[in-house]
């Protein structure tokens, strides 16, 4: 079969439209992703047991289930279990969020591992509330030195956006399907969205490196 990329190319606008959707998609996956990992590095260290083992609990079900299962377990499970009606869009995010957010836990939890007990205990010294020493002391040094992995798994979750391609979220993947579908061309269509799953990655790969580099720098 000869390869004709010379005629899917002009016709390839709504691949370029679906890499824009995969990154809209993904930021907000990560900004949800964020919230949720803060939320568990929290409860990690809370004084109480209950919240620490419920956090050791959901990343175990996290990393040993598939995300493909947890998309789909959004999609079709949200709505009977809470009686909250809600659209692949929102499950798509918040699927990939939640994912996200227990590896970004863990993220967390090692820069936090970085910073000196002996900023808390000041703190403390001072008499600041406790909530005031995590949020105005202990995370923006966490969240400072682990801007460049955070842009890593910001990579990782624009590799799990396609499995969104499955609950009909009409991402890259989605379009390439929708575009073979009526070119019949899969693969000239799949080869240019690999090149463009490529390319975001390969550019946010170098973002993250970038700022590794230059929190090497700000911390010499």
């Amino acid at each position: 079969m000869e390869l004709q990329f010379l005629t899917i190319i002009p016709k390839a606008g709504p691949l370029l439209w679906g890499a824009l959707y995969t990154i809209f998609v993904g930021i907000l996956a990560c900004g949800v992703g964020i919230l949720v990992g803060t939320g568990l590095l929290l409860m990690r260290n809370s004084r109480f047991w209950l919240l620490r083992t419920l956090v050791n609990i959901y990343s175990s079900f996290i990393r040993g289930t598939p995300a493909l299962v947890q998309i789909l377990v959004f999609y079709y499970a949200l709505a009977p279990l809470t009686g909250v009606n809600i659209g692949p869009f929102t499950a798509g995010i918040m699927a990939v969020g939640f994912n996200s957010g227990a590896y970004i836990a863990e993220i967390l939890r090692g820069g936090l591992s970085r910073i000196p007990k002996g900023q808390r205990e000041a703190a403390e010294s001072l008499g600041l509330p406790r909530i005031k020493i995590w949020f105005k002391v202990i995370l923006p040094q966490v969240f400072h030195s682990v801007i460049p992995l955070l842009v890593n798994e910001f990579t990782m979750v624009i590799k799990i956006t396609p499995l969104l391609s499955t609950i009909t979220v009409v991402e890259l993947t989605r379009a390439s399907q929708m575009l073979y579908n009526e070119t019949f061309r899969p693969v000239e269509v799949l080869t240019l969205a690999a090149v463009i799953y490529f390319i975001i990655c390969f550019s946010i790969s170098q973002l993250g490196e970038s700022l590794q580099r230059r929190s090497q720098k700000f911390r010499l």
